[in-house]
């Protein structure tokens, strides 16, 4: 049977066809692939390190490739997504596919050194956090206490993982700093730039 290259053969196509949502992710997972696609918050979180706990148990040690298409989010969701990064034996290369902001920068730069990269197109934006303060003038300063804070150990984990100094990343911290593919390497929130997904 001849076929073009964009054509499947019959049964393949059938294949292709009956695939449903749950068994392309059972698939991906099969191959050690996890995503985080939009915003972080608690259930995008949860999903994250389910994934990445059920890999690490299954197979200890194994690499993982982490996904990232993120504007970013909640910090302390984030924070789990990236301890539990932190506290597993699994290698785990990170990969950004359109966006990493915010702290989806963050979980990009968390990947095993070396294993970080971006796709052409892709871009990563960092900054400091941000947050809303209500009620009396000791609460608001307690929040704000907390921000500041969040900002320091956000900074030094971006230090940290891209080689560069506190000074740096708090001054870069000051407004959205964004960043193409070929700025982020040089950056060092990645090590290379990526053109082939498999």
């Amino acid at each position: 049977m001849i076929t073009f290259d964009d054509e499947k053969p019959e049964g393949e196509q059938k294949e292709m066809d009956k695939a449903t949502p749950m068994m392309i992710g059972k698939k991906l997972l099969e191959q050690r692939k996890v995503f985080l696609w939009g915003q972080v918050d608690d259930n995008s979180a949860k999903h994250v390190i389910d994934r990445l706990m059920y890999l690490e148990l299954s197979e200890p040690g194994k690499e993982i490739t982490f996904f990232i298409n993120s504007p970013g989010g909640y910090v302390t969701s984030g924070m789990a997504i990236y301890d539990v990064m932190k506290g597993i034996n699994s290698p785990i290369s990170t990969v950004c596919m359109g966006l990493a902001a915010s702290m989806g920068s963050i979980l990009l730069s968390a990947g095993t050194k070396g294993r970080r990269f971006i796709f052409d197109h892709g871009k990563v934006m960092i900054h400091q956090p941000s947050g809303g303060a209500q009620g009396s003038s000791t609460d608001i300063e307690i929040q704000m206490k907390e921000i500041l804070k969040t900002k320091e150990i956000g900074a030094k984990i971006l230090a940290e993982n891209c080689g560069q100094t506190l000074e740096r990343i708090l001054k870069d911290f000051e407004r959205d700093y964004w960043m193409d593919s070929a700025e982020s390497v040089e950056y060092g929130i990645v090590d290379g730039i990526m053109n082939k997904i498999f």
